[in-house]
């Protein structure tokens, strides 16, 4: 039974403002420490705390710290750590880089849950690491209004943290929004994006950016993507929204290199020059780093639901594991190198789109159905695909064919309220879906919304291939010609959403990092 306590409202409220402030939290509480022993014994809890894949009675728990040692993490619905719940004992070691995650299970429903590990050391047992606490709710098992946001793209083309500037301060503006959890949309990080300490700036200033050794070049070691994820976790304002909210993430394409598929051919910069090693050793990392419960019981697998109560599901795509190489993504028939969700992924999302009874079915997707997104320029015309889109304004070819199939059976089982969510092209954006305006008219209308990045170069805006049908509804990108803006000029965006309980409306908004709503759109669930 979900608790509600007076207590535990003043507790969350006192627990964000501190988190927030610091972006890591030591408590005391039943958690005791052991006898005295000398500081450089104890294990460092090193980056943080994380929850992750959260539902009405579990979540992924995350923590990291600096040498071999045993984990104990602990849940309790007060701050105060009363009648604390203790899950089995992990060990930090070398092969996972010393990350740590476990699926806490038996959570009560619609309820706020405080969680803390401790560290010990393995040689010396009165050596333990300070207590570390974070922060969730659970998913309810009945109605109750249900809140989240949505972004992509962190660190992406050289805009660090840059700590005179806040931070990454799109991370706290999510956070005072107090969401149920974030998707973050994929590039959770940029391997392949090197940080140099100062960049100049149009108006004469410079960008200063915090630098580590694996960010100041690609990544092509374990070691090197490991260190990705740690430069992000440097900022206290991911620290602060990860302690307090839990993520659920997908990955792109720059958690390996930019636009990589098989057909991806390394530059100069790269010694290892096999793509598939890369995509290894990324994907090891990314899971190491990420409270992803799929590691747990299905390894690097990343497409997933998360039923989140009676008004919506989330579902997780892959657009990235399974894809044939970018090409000129126009054969005429299914499968094969046209391939972009694949045969396995796409059927487990049509058996679970017919299966879900929740209002609302958001399907996360880390790129965009119809913006043209070239792989690469030769003289200055794009050649090959990055996305799904070709281009080509007429019936679908290619990698197109797989969701003019998804949408046709979408349309065909009756499958009411699909909405989509993504980010990847570094503008924010709002696409309706009319199939009177489409080349291919066998679907019902849908919204795609696109928001991002949290802090990246902002790019934009993208052009529409009408296959589809989409119309723009609202757009906020650069103004013409200019290209990479840098977070300074105030155009980081993420997407809230609002689906209320009483009327079951949704209620999407575009925002800036500054909190200013963009744009905003109440959708009105269709009966099935």
């Amino acid at each position: 039974m979900a608790l509600r306590v007076t207590e535990n409202r003043l507790s969350r409220r006192r627990f964000l403002q501190s988190s927030a402030a610091t972006g890591l939290l030591a408590v005391g509480g039943s958690l005791a420490m052991p006898g005295i022993s000398r500081a450089a014994d104890r294990p460092v809890v090193t980056h943080g705390v994380q929850s992750g894949d959260v539902g009405f009675d579990r979540a992924v728990l995350w923590s990291r710290t600096d040498r071999p040692a045993q984990a104990v993490f602990e849940w309790a619905t007060t701050e105060s750590f009363k009648d604390a719940h203790a899950l089995p004992t992990l060990y930090a070691a070398p092969d996972s880089d010393y990350t740590v995650k476990i699926l806490a299970e038996g959570l009560p429903a619609d309820q706020e849950i405080f969680y803390r590990v401790r560290f010990n050391n393995l040689g010396d047992v009165n050596a333990a690491s300070e207590p570390l606490t974070g922060h969730f709710r659970t998913a309810p098992a009945g109605l109750r209004d249900v809140s989240f946001v949505w972004s992509g793209d962190t660190v992406g083309q050289g805009w660090g943290i840059n700590e005179d500037a806040g931070g990454m301060i799109g991370y706290s503006t999510m956070l005072k929004h107090n969401p149920d959890f974030f998707i973050h949309s994929g590039d959770n990080v940029y391997a392949d994006g090197v940080v140099k300490a100062e960049v100049d700036l149009p108006d004469g200033t410079k960008w200063k950016n915090v630098v580590t050794p694996e960010k100041s070049k690609v990544a092509e070691t374990l070691d090197e993507f490991r260190g990705q994820y740690k430069y992000n976790f440097m900022d206290k304002n991911v620290r602060a929204l990860y302690a307090n909210v839990p993520v659920i993430t997908q990955w792109d394409d720059h958690e390996v290199t930019n636009n990589w598929s098989d057909s991806k051919v390394l530059g100069n910069a790269y010694t290892e020059k096999n793509i598939r090693v890369l995509a290894s050793r990324a994907a090891q990392a990314f899971h190491e780093y990420m409270p992803i419960a799929t590691t747990l019981v299905e390894p690097q697998r990343v497409y997933r639901k998360i039923a989140y109560g009676p008004l919506l599901d989330v579902f997780m795509l892959d657009m990235r594991t399974y894809r044939g190489p970018n090409g000129d993504n126009l054969e005429p028939v299914e499968g094969g190198v046209a391939a972009f969700l694949g045969a396995e992924q796409l059927a487990w999302l049509k058996r679970e789109l017919l299966a879900s009874k929740a209002t609302w079915k958001v399907i996360a997707a880390d790129m965009p159905l119809s913006l043209v997104v070239w792989d690469n320029f030769v003289d200055n015309k794009g050649k090959g695909f990055e996305a799904v889109s070709n281009n080509n304004a007429g019936v679908p070819l290619g990698r197109e064919l797989e969701f003019a199939d998804l949408l046709r059976f979408i349309k065909a089982a009756k499958i009411r309220n699909t909405v989509w969510l993504t980010a990847d092209v570094h503008y924010t954006a709002a696409h309706y879906y009319d199939p009177n305006k489409a080349a291919f008219q066998d679907f019902d209308p849908f919204w795609e919304f696109v928001s991002g990045p949290i802090h990246a170069g902002t790019f934009g805006p993208n052009d529409l291939d009408m296959t589809f049908g989409p119309e723009v509804k609202f757009v906020k990108a650069p103004p013409q010609g200019q290209v990479n803006l840098s977070p300074a000029s105030g155009l980081q965006f993420f997407g809230h959403v609002a689906i209320a309980a009483d009327s079951r409306v949704m209620t999407v908004t575009l925002r800036d990092t500054a909190d200013n709503a963009l744009w905003s759109i109440d959708l009105e669930p269709k009966n099935a």
